[in-house]
């Protein structure tokens, strides 16, 4: 398998094969999308990436801080991969069967008939991730000012990019933001808030600061930055005035017994229910798998809308595969590159009829 220094993927052929006379399609460039499309090159296949965003990287340029992952570096991988090696990268192009409508659509510009693609490739690779977010389905979350934390990032770093007018993005500057959740997207939903100037941020978890699925350290440096943490709360309603957010309810929570699984649940306390004026509500609880289809193309789903796929990373179709948070649900971005490296190794193998 193939190594990689940072996200520059910069990986070990030094310089472009003979080419094998097979094509290859990856639908998203994602870090999956990515990977794979670096190792197939690499092998000597043309590669063709497709992607509904305005350059390749996917959330990580179009979501996650350059904090985390600078911008530079992703974009430095992405024009050797195009440059040097040849990779083809068709932007602001959804490859979709059906029109599933999802957050990052502001961008597309063409839509090509996902059968299209697979017709016309040796291989597809379907690499498209976690697009869709949970919102909690309480009063008030069709407020103006409910935002899901993807889109409210996505409309940060569009703009912190050049794709996007600043004038797009929620105006939180002086304004009070509430961020329910406590896992990473909550977490950077809270530190751009701050960055952005908004005068007070909150965090509400339904746990304590030991389940933070980002970890007590992260949660422990936003208090250093003055986000108000407030654990063992969970949102009831949002209030609404003139069909905009003024405040938000919030009950406190206890952990129950036990359960067979020994999972501890937060059970609302009665009674304990409070108010908090905001004029921002982000909701990072959660998002879910975007296959590029939204009709029956042959392809199993499981119950929580993720691609189901052998060991091979092969779908229930054959030549088309999949690989990253589309198969695995949300992950973290080390987990996805390695996913999409072990299935172009099957895809490369597969094209030449090479036994595992």
């Amino acid at each position: 398998m193939m190594k990689m220094k940072g996200m520059n993927f910069a990986f070990l052929c030094r310089e472009k094969p003979e080419p094998t006379g097979k094509k290859v399609a990856i639908i998203g460039a994602g870090p999956a999308g990515l990977a794979a499309a670096g190792y197939l090159v690499c092998q000597g296949h043309e590669v063709h990436v497709y992607d509904k965003l305005p350059e390749p990287g996917g959330l990580m340029l179009f979501g996650i801080p350059e904090f985390r992952i600078p911008i530079y570096r992703v974009r430095d991988g992405c024009e050797r991969l195009e440059n040097a090696f040849g990779v083809k990268f068709f932007p602001r192009t959804k490859v979709c069967f059906g029109n599933p409508n999802e957050n990052g659509d502001d961008f597309v510009e063409r839509r090509i008939d996902f059968e299209e693609i697979v017709k016309n490739y040796d291989a597809v690779l379907i690499a498209t991730g976690t697009w869709n977010a949970y919102v909690p389905t309480i009063p008030g979350s069709d407020l103006e000012g409910v935002f899901p934390a993807l889109e409210y990032l996505f409309k940060i770093k569009s703009a912190k990019l050049g794709h996007m007018d600043w004038d797009k993005v929620p105006p939180v500057e002086g304004k009070k933001v509430i961020v329910i959740g406590a896992g990473h997207t909550a977490v950077d939903a809270a530190l751009e808030s701050v960055n952005l100037g908004a005068e007070k941020v909150y965090l509400s978890y339904r746990r304590t600061i030991r389940e933070a699925p980002a970890g007590a350290y992260e949660i422990n440096l936003l208090q250093q930055r003055g986000v108000k943490w407030l654990e063992r709360t969970m949102p009831v309603r949002i209030i609404g005035e003139n069909g905009r957010v003024r405040a938000i309810e919030l009950v406190k929570t206890k952990l129950s017994e036990p359960d067979e699984t020994g999972r501890r649940r937060p059970v609302p306390i009665e009674g304990s229910n409070f108010q908090i004026d905001v004029d921002y509500v982000v909701c990072a609880v959660g998002q879910m798998p975007t296959p590029p289809f939204a009709k029956d193309t042959g392809i199993a789903l499981d119950r929580k809308g993720r691609i189901v796929v052998d060991s091979r990373h092969m779908t229930s179709r054959e030549g088309v595969f999949a690989a990253g948070d589309v198969v695995l649900g949300p992950s973290k971005v080390g987990r996805a590159v390695k996913d999409g490296l072990y299935a172009a190794e099957s895809i490369h193998y597969w094209l030449m009829e090479v036994k595992e």
